[in-house]
């Protein structure tokens, strides 16, 4: 309903996603419910890599990656796993996915994900004034991709970087001199690429900082415990929200629930090319002994992030393709842990490893869907899959300006539903 001239909106989803949402859709004048099931931050947003890569936003979508792909299926410690499964979900979106595996695709894709990089590094500068850095263990370090192949070296040295970008090509000792958590990793190396104006983050922390704010929001009504489980259509609107806590109703409804999106808006006919790619990590403490990284680092080959956030060491990666399966593999974590003691041997305390498993909801080409639906009053903020810190901010903002009616800060393709 409208009170006092001001729209209520409901923002299903207490992740990252979600709570950005919430945020500039109160900057922009509206009154916020936010519905979550759980606690606020305590699914995929929980202990993720907490790389805040605004320039490095390759999709995994690209040329070459099927056969890439088939060879890391038989590789013990390979960065993928494919399980099969009887739900035509996964195979329309492999199917999607293949379609997408092309450089032509790559390049639109990675164009627009390079604006929205900016816009959401921009946003979170505004969100400053309101959430000081220090509470989330913000850390402008800066970013180093370091490659194992001399070819995927060359390739991405000759490559042309963007106007704005601010990066260094390093050779192998180079980037030791830059990090010395390196030092073991030295004799594979092919060189690496550094890129300045990155930085890392604890994600959970950052949820938990920005729920305290909405809280404290004079147009925020309240946190809402419960599950969605459908939406009630008629005459081509939304006019309420089944939930566990009852029946919810809102002149708008924001989806920003990860990989239940799926489900929600399906309930309402609208098919999401979502899939949940299962990612694990690992969090080891930093002794005073320790050779920790300072600078977050993505190891291109076997596609591991390292990440310093507060006292501890963040290490991410993996894809497993199981479907929305959130339990520990022991031999995938042993795995990982294996490679972290080859590539950073020094780096923590990985006796006292603790694991993590979480669900990336992301689209076959890995662009996320922000903005509009068939129905004039439901709209989406999903898909963001492994970026979803990275891009959470510019999406929310790009979110509150399509739902104002304003004009967006770049050409929205490859941005919205089809």
């Amino acid at each position: 309903m409208i009170v006092d001239g001001m729209q209520e909106v409901i923002v299903i989803g207490g992740g990252v996603i979600g709570l950005t949402s919430a945020w500039w859709l109160l900057e922009a004048g509206y009154g916020v419910t936010l519905l979550e099931r759980n606690a606020v931050g305590s699914a995929a947003s929980l202990r993720n890599g907490g790389q805040l890569s605004y320039r490095y936003v390759a999709p995994l979508a690209d040329e070459g990656v099927p056969l890439k792909a088939l060879q890391w299926l038989f590789e013990e410690n390979g960065p993928l796993r494919f399980r099969p499964e009887a739900d035509l979900r996964q195979w329309r979106w492999l199917t999607r996915f293949l379609v997408n595996c092309n450089a032509g695709a790559n390049s639109k894709t990675t164009a627009r994900l390079l604006e929205l990089g900016e816009l959401s590094r921009r946003a979170m500068a505004e969100l400053e004034v309101f959430l000081p850095l220090y509470e989330f263990a913000w850390r402008d370090a800066g970013k180093m991709v370091v490659y194992r192949s001399k070819k995927a070296f060359n390739a991405a040295a000759a490559a042309k970087p963007g106007a704005e970008e601010a990066r260094e090509v390093l050779s192998p000792a180079e980037c030791v001199a830059r990090e010395p958590a390196l030092a073991a990793a030295l004799p594979v190396l092919a060189g690496g690429i550094f890129n300045r104006g990155e930085a890392v983050a604890d994600c959970h922390a950052f949820c938990v900082a920005l729920a305290a704010r909405l809280a404290a929001h004079p147009r925020f009504q309240g946190v809402v415990n419960g599950e969605a489980r459908r939406f009630i259509t008629d005459m081509g609107k939304v006019i309420g929200l089944d939930t566990s806590a009852g029946m919810l109703g809102a002149d708008h409804y924001v989806l920003a629930a990860g990989i239940q999106s799926r489900s929600l808006a399906a309930s309402a006919g609208i098919y999401l090319p979502l899939y949940p790619l299962k990612g694990y990590s690992l969090t080891a403490p930093i002794r005073p002994t320790d050779c920790a990284p300072e600078i977050s680092v993505t190891d291109v080959e076997r596609k591991v992030l390292y990440a310093r956030i507060g006292d501890s060491l963040r290490v991410a990666a993996m894809v497993d393709m199981v479907g929305e399966d959130t339990s520990i593999d022991a031999r995938r974590i042993a795995g990982l842990t294996r490679q972290v003691r080859e590539t950073m041997p020094h780096g923590a305390d990985y006796s006292r490893i603790t694991p993590w498993a979480g669900l990336r909801p992301a689209t076959p080409g890995s662009a996320p869907i922000i903005g509009a639906t068939h129905y004039p009053n439901l709209w989406l903020n999903v898909g963001q899959g492994p970026l979803g810190f990275t891009f959470a901010c510019g999406s929310a903002k790009l979110l509150a300006g399509c739902m104002k009616g304003g004009a967006p800060p770049f050409a929205m393709d490859g941005l919205t539903l089809r």
